[in-house]
């Protein structure tokens, strides 16, 4: 089986959604206006933008505004969203082997961060922190 018939955009999007089902109460109730999007290539503009020349760079992305950085009664202009890139995450994982489920997850929970507020280099500092 080719590489990038491994798993459909839907099956990534179960996969993604039942990832989203195992967060904390206390913190899912929070995404309740955050959709998600699963792409299989991310585009040129938004590439271009985060300056990075190679698609296979850029598993996933959080594009809204941080939670409790929205200012009460202001008028939404976009809806936030999560998207996964299933062919970036599919190169991804078959370099670096493991479960795909897992790959998922882990980049879902990653943006998630990002709807948070976290950096990258705070999320890096939470993985590398021992229990």
């Amino acid at each position: 089986m080719p590489l990038y018939d491994a798993a459909s955009l839907d099956d990534f999007a179960k996969i993604a959604e039942a990832a989203l089902a195992e967060i904390p109460e206390d913190f899912r109730r929070h995404l309740a206006g955050v959709a998600l999007r699963v792409d299989d290539w991310p585009d040129a503009g938004t590439l271009h933008a985060l300056r990075i020349p190679d698609p296979l760079g850029l598993l996933g992305l959080y594009r809204g505004v941080p939670f409790g950085m929205k200012a009460a009664g202001a008028i939404v202009q976009n809806v936030d969203m999560i998207f996964l890139y299933r062919r970036p995450i599919l190169a991804y994982w078959h370099a670096r082997g493991g479960r795909l489920e897992d790959l998922i997850r882990h980049v879902l929970v990653h943006e998630i961060g990002h709807h948070f507020g976290l950096s990258d280099a705070d999320m890096e500092r939470i993985e590398n922190t021992p229990d």
